[in-house]
């Protein structure tokens, strides 16, 4: 059970004041990191460890340890340790602190899986969605705007009717770390907006300003998306699970295969680290493989 972070534990409420007004982070991230700090600190109080400024690297390490013997993924240890590094890296630049315990401490390697993607047949046939009906305007708009654009889903729930109004072609919105980028609108994607713009006024309650709303009137929550994107994939036949992301990958996917421009990929995903996007390049590589795999002579193998 996670600490109660309260009047006992100032330092990490003004830790996560801090990420909240000056680093401007999601709610969602504010959450992990209350999450994972307050489970950091529980186990401190078990160590009778009751000052976190008084911790050492061996006690960063043997909380990791006591951690991954608990069945917690290298991933999720990798983000445990990320919070309790910039916590203590905050204290560090408040003067209370004179090292940060956790810098050194690293999770076990995290085994690398590529991204699912769909190919352009499979995305074509997702977004031919049939019916006039404004659920189903509003179901394609969300599904082209996620392809067209590479959105992630916290940015397309977030989008509001008036970030639709630029006459650029572009559309701006805030990622991760509340960093904002403007990603281009394709002709299809907007077709599919202005046609959800028409009818939106039938769900809409009167100034909600959300570009996607329920049927209730309200912006859209992420859950709904989700589970909306799961059950249009299953009408259109799609053969795996579809989600949000898998959105996004395909439209990374399918742009750095077209441009090969690494660079223009990773400004339009948002990404501050380059080696972030350079996963697509193992997806772009894995099918130049199969197709020499499928086409070169001494690839293919004996019929005999």
């Amino acid at each position: 059970m996670a600490a109660d972070i309260g009047s006992d534990h100032a330092a990490l409420t003004a830790f996560l004041d801090y990420l909240h007004y000056e680093r401007r982070l999601s709610p969602s991230t504010l959450s992990a990191y209350r999450r994972d700090l307050g489970e950091f600190l529980s186990w401190l109080d078990e160590q009778r460890i009751t000052d976190p400024r008084r911790v050492v690297a061996a006690q960063v390490r043997a909380y990791s340890a006591f951690r991954h013997r608990r069945g917690l993924s290298p991933k999720s240890l990798q983000r445990h340790l990320s919070a309790i590094r910039a916590w203590f890296r905050y204290l560090l630049r408040e003067g209370q602190l004179k090292a940060n315990p956790a810098e050194g401490v690293r999770a076990p390697k995290v085994a690398r899986t590529l991204p699912h993607t769909l190919d352009v047949d499979q995305l074509d046939r997702l977004l031919q969605l049939p019916g006039d009906a404004p659920l189903d305007h509003r179901d394609r708009a969300i599904m082209e705007l996620f392809y067209s654009s590479g959105l992630r889903l916290a940015e397309l729930v977030a989008l509001d009717v008036a970030d639709m109004q630029r006459d650029d072609g572009l559309l701006e919105v805030t990622g991760k770390g509340g960093r904002t980028r403007r990603v281009p609108v394709g002709r299809l994607a907007r077709t599919a907006i202005d046609a959800w713009l028409d009818c939106r006024g039938l769900l809409a309650a009167a100034a909600e300003p959300a570009l996607f709303v329920s049927q209730r009137g309200t912006r859209l929550s992420a859950r709904a998306i989700e589970a909306r994107l799961r059950q249009r994939a299953i009408e259109q036949g799609m053969p795996r699970h579809v989600h949000p992301h898998m959105l996004r990958h395909s439209f990374a996917s399918h742009l750095l295969e077209s441009s090969g421009d690494l660079r223009a990929v990773q400004e339009l995903l948002g990404h501050a680290d380059i080696s972030t996007t350079q996963i697509y390049t193992h997806l772009d590589f894995q099918h130049l493989a199969q197709v020499y795999d499928a086409a070169h002579p001494r690839a293919k193998k004996n019929s005999r």
